[in-house]
């Protein structure tokens, strides 16, 4: 099976660094996935949820923007703020939280809105 790195960068560090079989990104014009060997882009990410596939877990981070640069073995993600929701401090709902406040924080995107909506889905059904 083949793999790309992923790395998730905010202004205070490093958040997600491993390799992955796919993400799925919210991109400027609209949500896309990346497979490894696509083709090299440069994007701007709007608020909303990065679905990550590694070899044997999924992950989302909510991130509220950014820039994407893909290349065929790489994809780099640079964003504002970030919050993983991965349950791996089995503080899920606290995650959520964090998570809400960063989309309330750029309110005026409507992307923000609708991830908005979905964290409040999950945390209803936790």
């Amino acid at each position: 099976m083949e793999l790309m790195k992923l790395e998730i960068i905010t202004p205070t560090g490093v958040i997600y660094d491993a390799d992955i079989k796919q993400v799925t990104l919210p991109g400027k014009d609209g949500e896309f996935g990346v497979l490894p060997q696509h083709a090299s882009l440069v994007s701007l990410l709007e608020s909303g949820l990065i679905e990550i596939e590694a070899e044997k877990s999924k992950l989302s981070v909510v991130i509220d923007s950014g820039y994407v640069k893909v290349s065929e073995n790489k994809v780099v993600c640079l964003v504002d703020g970030a919050v993983a929701l991965d349950g791996a401090d089995n503080d899920i709902s606290h995650a959520l939280d964090e998570a809400q406040k960063l989309m309330k924080s750029v309110e005026n995107s409507n992307a923000a809105i609708a991830t908005a909506k979905k964290l409040d889905n999950m945390k209803s059904s936790i």
